[in-house]
């Protein structure tokens, strides 16, 4: 990673010759130490909990003239003591290319970006950056983009394969299992539209993505397409409130024999008298009691968002899980104390249960109670401290397949996100002759 930041400094700095507008080098180192006792799902009873710590290492350089910008990101997320000490290379592939584009401007506010890109849009529920996972999301993508005034646009396109060939097109996602192909998939085009008011904001979206057919987990020849759609609205009737909705579908084929029909819905209000933030809110997600066996799919997937985001910091609901099961109602509550000048708490209360039914089961899943504390300790350097509890029910047993689980599902965490700038050059302009 040095010599690469070397050369690509030496080169920028060389070939611009001062035809840059601005040259930046920044990085972002996290380690994040956890106490796995429940996390994602149920602990059983007699195992012990996990314990490790994970860290991330990015480092990025970004370019911007008037007319052309580029960024390029490259990162290592390992387990610390994960490579042994005298290796003399890196066994785990934790190295990787995080980022790297290119943006042209032209006309009256038309740009196009190109290159594998984080594709993060409103509250990040269909597509986010995800950056609270060590490696982040990102997209192989072609985008075309306007922004003018308050009104902004954006379509994209990709078109994914594992490699060049003159025979065979078919794209193997390497995985069966319906989660992990929502975001394997062959192509998708997508539309963004969002403008803003002087109190209310809000933002269309459609994005149509479309599969490798499977049989007997082999592709085959052919495609299944499904579409995500929907609106994100934010209201600002008074000082301090905040009123966010989210409407979102699903259609389209789950394979060739099963269609897909799904529904997510959001609605949250959030009060900000002082220093301290009060929040309420309700969520739908549609579930399936039958699965494929009467044709169709009725459970809703948030396909590339930030799923860590919401429905608790515990991670037991569609993030890599419950896909194409009994959905989810989630009621929850939080408030965000400031506890110093540089610091705050947050504390919000989830009450799960199912959106159809389980069986002879109860509807109701579990509670949980997170806690974090934020605290800035540099002006590039903040570290997070959280705890977070489930309370589970009978119905969680049975949903997790967890039979004897132990009394007490918790996780626990502190992380230090340090994010300096290294190098912000801009050449001086050169000077004016008077004649």
């Amino acid at each position: 990673m040095k010599n690469t930041s070397y050369f690509i400094l030496l080169f920028v700095l060389g070939v611009l010759n001062g035809a840059a507008q601005e040259l930046s080098i920044d990085a972002d180192i996290r380690p994040r130490a956890e106490y796995l006792n429940g996390f994602g799902t149920l602990i059983p009873e007699n195992t012990d909990a996990g314990t490790f710590v994970q860290q991330r290492s990015r480092l990025k350089f970004g370019y911007k003239a008037e007319k052309f910008s580029a960024f390029m990101s490259v990162q290592d997320v390992s387990v610390w003591g994960d490579t042994p000490q005298i290796s003399p290379v890196d066994g785990n592939n934790s190295f990787s290319l995080a980022q790297a584009w290119i943006n042209f401007k032209f006309g009256d506010g038309w740009s196009t970006k190109l290159g594998r890109q984080a594709l993060s849009y409103d509250d990040q529920r269909i597509f986010g950056g995800l950056d609270w996972a060590m490696q982040g999301r990102f997209h192989d993508a072609a985008l075309l983009k306007y922004e003018k005034g308050s009104l902004k646009l954006d379509i994209g396109f990709a078109f994914n394969q594992n490699g060049v060939s003159n025979e065979n097109t078919l794209f193997d996602p390497n995985n069966a299992g319906n989660a992990r192909a929502v975001f394997d998939y062959k192509g998708m085009v997508y539309a963004w539209l969002h403008k803003d008011w002087e109190k209310f904001s809000g933002s269309l979206l459609f994005a149509n993505n479309s599969y490798q057919n499977l049989e007997d987990q082999v592709p085959v020849d052919g495609n299944v397409n499904r579409q995500t759609f929907g609106a994100h609205l934010v209201g600002k009737p008074a000082e301090g409130l905040s009123i966010i909705a989210n409407l979102y579908a699903q259609t389209g084929e789950f394979t060739e024999e099963v269609d897909l029909s799904a529904y997510n819905g959001l609605l949250e209000v959030n009060y900000k008298p002082g220093n301290t933030l009060f929040g309420l809110g309700f969520e739908t997600l549609s579930g399936d009691e039958n699965g494929a066996a009467d044709g169709e799919i009725e459970s809703f997937f948030p396909i590339f968002g930030t799923n860590h985001k919401f429905n608790g910091y515990m991670d037991y609901f569609y993030v890599g899980n419950h896909a194409n099961n009994v959905g989810l109602n989630d009621i929850y509550a939080k408030t965000v104390i400031k506890t110093g000048e540089k610091s705050n708490l947050l504390v919000s209360a989830h009450y799960f249960a199912t959106a159809e039914d389980l069986g002879d089961e109860d509807d109701y899943l579990g509670t949980e109670i997170d806690i974090v504390f934020t605290q800035k300790v540099l002006p590039f350097a903040t570290l997070k401290v959280g705890y977070s509890h489930m309370f589970a029910s009978d119905t969680m047993e049975v949903l997790k397949n967890v039979s004897n689980p132990k009394d007490a599902q918790y996780w626990g965490w502190a992380m230090l996100v340090v994010k300096p700038n290294l190098l912000k050059w801009s050449p001086k302009p050169k000077p004016v002759e008077v004649n």
